[in-house]
Parts: structure tokens; sequence; C-alpha cells
């Protein structure tokens, strides 16, 4: 450093300053790389730290939690969407699967329970449990909680090889996806009655009467389940005992499952209402009428640009968004056909699968506005784990990945080959030749022939004159008189 001062003493500042820069760059990396301490210089030119993973989600239950409320927040998952991959069990998928970690678990209409790696779609197990089901299972614990219509049972398998812990018999068929809450196991039949099972166990806790067939699955918040059944009541039981804490009737039919959120129970009937009762005393705060059935399970959610929501279809045909607080009508959107089925609201989009066309719709939750259109799904279409949208159609689930980019019905658009030439120039002229062998082939002639590039057109008036250029070409150009 003595040799530098006196370099700029003697007028050699040029060749100091280089040398100085150069001991000072060296300086610079060695702070930069940690040693020697720190200063602001060095701090203010390092490298921002990557951001952080995306979280997963678990979605261990019908309707993702004991409320039901179907309502995922996610900033992550929204459209556009490319399929990553498709499992196929083969049967129809009439409920949606759940998923726990990197395991997505679900069970067909033939009662063929699975687990597949929610990563890259493959079989990880399969357990034959039943010959017919029609309900999703419950994650508990290590273990899978599942219904089935036939046999009518609960059973719980070891959620990591499939096979059975234990089994339950009712006496009649149920297709009340399990409620998982602690050690109890509460599951309704159509036999009018709801059974608390051990977890461990599987033997029975308590069984309490209700009016009609259980179909739909129960709910519970603060220690009280909510169960519909199909004499019309909604009926609220102590998780504890299963003694009733409210009864109150509806005017019809409920099939679909109950509903908790924002100190309400929503639950739509056969006459094609949908209901709200006061989570503490059953009293029904209002009622909203649609011109169809409402098989479809509600879900609720309140987002940062929404109030407290309810959706759910009909099978009118008709996708509801309604106030939670009074019932009246936020928006409602047209399907294709009648919705059966339970929607899902992830991020700001609600999706919902309709009969007739068996696909799968999503709808903005501020407007409406259809931002989602696939070509397959019918009933519950719609999980996540907070960084993939798992899409169940007729029968077969699909792994979405969220993309940015220019979208058609919100999945990625595919870009044209002039537009991959245009980003890629090393592709360019790759493409330019492919266009025109096309255009050969089109007129008949190979790549080299007359009429398609200026330099040929020398080689073009030079036939124009012969009386024989009909057999250049191996077929006659239409469309073009030729000289």
């Amino acid at each position: 450093m003595g040799d530098l001062l006196n370099n700029f003493r003697s007028g050699h500042r040029a060749r100091a300053i280089a040398r100085l820069g150069g001991l000072l760059a060296v300086g610079g990396s060695l702070l930069l790389s940690g040693c020697g301490g720190s200063n602001s210089t060095a701090s203010s030119v390092a490298a921002a730290p990557p951001p952080p993973p995306v979280q997963t989600a678990n979605w261990p239950t019908y309707g993702l939690n004991n409320a039901r409320t179907r309502y995922l927040p996610t900033d992550v998952v929204k459209p556009p969407y490319k399929i990553g991959w498709k499992f196929d069990p083969g049967k129809l998928m009439e409920y949606s699967p759940i998923v726990v970690g990197d395991r997505i678990y679900g069970i067909d209409n033939n009662g063929l329970a699975f687990a597949i790696n929610s990563r890259n779609g493959k079989r990880v197990w399969q357990a034959d449990v039943a010959s017919a089901n029609a309900s999703a299972p419950t994650y508990s614990d290590g273990k899978l909680f599942i219904s089935n219509l036939t046999p009518g049972q609960v059973l719980a398998l070891n959620a990591a090889n499939g096979k059975v812990v234990w089994r339950h018999p009712l006496p009649g068929r149920t297709e009340s996806s399990p409620l998982v809450v602690g050690n109890t196991v509460v599951a309704g039949c159509e036999c009018n009655t709801v059974f608390a099972l051990d977890a461990q166990s599987g033997k029975q806790l308590w069984s309490t009467g209700v009016g009609g067939a259980v179909k739909g699955s129960p709910a519970e918040s603060g220690g009280v389940v909510y169960v519909g059944d199909y004499s019309g009541e909604m009926t609220a039981l102590h998780l504890s005992t299963g003694k009733t804490v409210w009864q109150t009737g509806t005017d019809g039919s409920v099939y679909a499952a109950a509903t908790v959120a924002f100190g309400h129970v929503y639950a739509g009937t056969t006459s094609g209402s949908m209901y709200s009762f006061d989570q503490q005393t059953g009293n029904v705060a209002w009622s909203h009428s649609t011109s169809g059935y409402v098989y479809s399970a509600a879900a609720a959610a309140k987002t940062a640009d929404t109030p407290p929501t309810v959706y759910f279809g009909s099978y009118d045909g008709t996708v509801y968004a309604l106030n939670a607080a009074n019932g009246s009508e936020r928006w409602t959107q047209p399907a294709s056909g009648p919705v059966s089925g339970a929607g899902s609201v992830i991020g700001d989009v609600y999706y919902v699968g309709d009969l007739k066309t068996t696909r799968t719709y999503g709808f903005r939750v501020t407007d409406g506005k259809n931002v989602l259109e696939f070509q397959d799904g019918a009933y519950n279409p719609a999980i996540s784990d907070g960084r993939h949208l798992f899409l169940t159609g007729y029968r077969i689930i699909y792994q979405l990945h969220p993309v940015q980019g220019r979208s058609v019905n919100g999945f990625a658009a595919k870009a044209s080959a002039a537009a991959k030439a245009k980003r890629d120039p090393k592709k360019k002229g790759k493409h330019k030749r492919k266009a025109n062998k096309g255009k050969g082939k089109k007129g008949g002639h190979k790549k080299k022939g007359h009429g398609h590039h200026k330099k040929h057109k020398r080689h073009h008036r030079k036939h124009k004159r012969h009386k024989h250029h009909k057999g250049h070409g191996h077929h006659k150009h239409q469309g073009r008189k030729r000289g």
C-alpha cells in the first residue's frame, strides 16, 4: 500500500488507480464472501435471499375440514393451469379424494380404495374394500376412515399400505363421509341413525336416532355435530354423548352435508331451498329458493374482496353466490346442466361441475365471471394442497399446475410455431423451412419448386416460355392459371 501512495505522489496516478482498484475488488469479494466482517457497501450489493418455498396444505377430509367449509385461501393456486399428470382408477369417482402430505387417497364407486403419489400420480397401493361406495375417505393419525354403501360399514385402513385395521358393520347403507374429531368417528346411516365409533378400535361409543335416512356427511364445530336427514330435519348433537342440542325442520329432504360458518349452519333440500340455521339455537335465519333440487353442499368463504358468502349449485342448472348473512343473491351464473356435487372455493375461484356435459367450471368469487372451463368433471371436482389443483373428472384425477401467460378457458394456450420462433431466433429458420416445405407440397412441387421465393423468379419466367412445362410439377396447381 506504501508503494501505491508513492506512485500517487510521483504522478503515476493512472497506474496506481488501476492497481488500487484491483485490491479493492479483491477485498470487496472477500467481504461479500463473509471473510473479515461486513460493511454497508458489501451488504447493499449482496444478492437477495431466494423466496421461501410455497407451503403445502392438507385436505384431509371431505369438505377440507370438520366444518365442511370447502374454502382454502391461497394466492398461488389460480388459473391459468397446465395438466401435470393424470390418474385413472377405472371406475366412476363420484367423490373427490383427499390429500395429505405427498399422498392422495381416494375410493371409487366400486369400492376400490387407493393411494397415489401427489407428485407424479403413481399408484402406491390399492385395496378392494367394498362393492359399492359413494363417499370420500377421511385421514387422521395414520389411518383412513371410510363409509360404504355395500356392505353398509365403516372401516379403518392403514394409510401406509391400505390394510384393514378394523371394520364396524352398520344395520344399513351409508354414503356419509366420516367425520373424525380426536378419537371419535361419526357417520350417518340410511337406517335413520347417527353412529359414533372409537377411532382406535371401531367400537361403538353412542348412537342417536333421527327422523329419516342420513345421506350427507356430518359436520362439527365447537364439540357439536350437525347432520341433516331425509325427513327434512337438521339436528345438532353433542359430540361426546350424542344427545340432541336442537332439531329444526325444513321444506324438504336434506341430502347435502351441512356446512358450518359465520355462526350458522347451511344446508340445501330436495325442494330446492338453501337454508341458514342459527348455529346455537337452530332457528332459521333465512332460506333461498331455487328451481331444482339442492343436492350440492355449500362452500362458505370470506375473501379479501368479498363478504361472507355461501356458494352452491342447483339441479336447475344455476350456480348461486348468496350473502351469508341474509341470503340475498350476490351473483348467479348458468352451468350447462344440473349441479349435484359440492363445489370448492380455492383462492378466489369457485370450482363446480355439472351432470349434463360432465364439465368443470371455475367462477371468480368477486363477480361470478367464468375463468375456467374443463372438459371433465361431474360431481365434487376440486381439492388443493396449496400448490396444485387436483381436479376429479368423471373418473380421472388430474394434477393441474398454476402457470403464467396467455390462456384459453383457464388453461395455458399453446404457442404457435411462429410465436415460438419469434421468441427463439435459432428456431426461426427451422420454422421458415417447414412453412416453405408445406407450401411446396400444397402447390405440387418439391422444396425448390418455382413461384415461392424471389430467387426463383427467373426460373419461373424461363419455364413460362416453354410449351412443355406442364410436366415440371407432380400435380396441377389449383386456383392459379399457369402460363
